[in-house]
């Protein structure tokens, strides 16, 4: 991250903050913090790389796998029908695990629970196209995440993820994007973050990438160990956030730098 180096300049910015959430009138998406290149390039679809990754998807979509031999078009048919306003639902709880899920646990469920094939390594090409892909057909529907009443415990303890103090440079998440957005970092803006386009391809990434894998990244430019892939831990904290983001819309696949 480009805030590691960063120490000196961070600690004055939290010493001088003071903690508050975003009143909803004020809630932006990364997308406003942008230049006008990068806004273009996410507007476009023709010039947006994510779009490559909805194809692969798209494809992905309509192919049949595992023992069961079965597509997912087979279950939902037309996705841009069936998947319509989904992925604005998720995290979502699964109640037969007892627990919320992401969009990538929930392609993975499937995965193994009806075409019998084995689940997707996060961050696989293939894991991300299919996200993509369902993602997309939700592109500017509001978020509606965590309105669901079982959801609340894992809601909060996604917030005390956000809130929490971790790391050599004893940051949270919230010291940052609550307290200090709209101000600068090394040069680059800092955001709200929040979760309103992932995927995303990500300039830095030069790839397609979760909001898990953005997670980790920023978990371990404070210098903190960073949750596994799939750990409940991060489930709970892509739930807090786009519970945080409820009603702002969904901009899958978005360009950041």
């Amino acid at each position: 991250m480009k805030f590691v180096g960063c120490i000196a300049l961070l600690a004055a910015m939290v010493d001088t903050a003071v903690a508050a959430d975003i009143p909803p009138a004020e809630r932006r998406s990364g997308y406003s913090f942008m230049t006008s290149d990068t806004k273009a390039m996410q507007d476009e679809d023709t010039a947006n790389p994510g779009m490559l990754w909805v194809l692969d998807g798209e494809a992905l979509w309509k192919r049949k796998g595992g023992a069961a031999d079965k597509a997912c078009a087979d279950c939902h048919n037309d996705a841009r029908v069936s998947m319509k306003g989904m992925a604005a639902h998720y995290p979502a709880f699964e109640k037969a695990l007892g627990k919320p899920v992401d969009l990538e646990g929930r392609i993975n469920l499937c995965r193994t629970n009806h075409q019998q094939a084995a689940p997707l390594a996060y961050e696989s090409r293939e894991l991300l196209a299919l996200t993509a892909y369902v993602a997309q057909q939700s592109h500017g529907a509001p978020i509606e995440a965590g309105d669901d009443p079982e959801l609340a415990p894992f809601v909060e303890k996604g917030r005390e993820v956000f809130t929490q103090r971790q790391g050599q440079l004893n940051l949270g998440c919230t010291n940052c994007h609550d307290e200090n957005w709209d101000k600068k970092l090394a040069g680059s803006a800092i955001t709200q973050g929040q979760a309103t386009g992932y995927p995303l391809y990500r300039l830095e990434w030069q790839s397609l990438g979760s909001l898990q894998r953005r997670l980790r990244a920023c978990i371990t430019g404070i210098r903190a160990q960073a949750y596994d892939y799939g750990s409940p831990e991060l489930v709970e904290l892509e739930l807090y956030l786009m519970s945080r983001a409820r009603g702002m819309k969904v901009e899958t696949p978005a360009v950041r730098p």
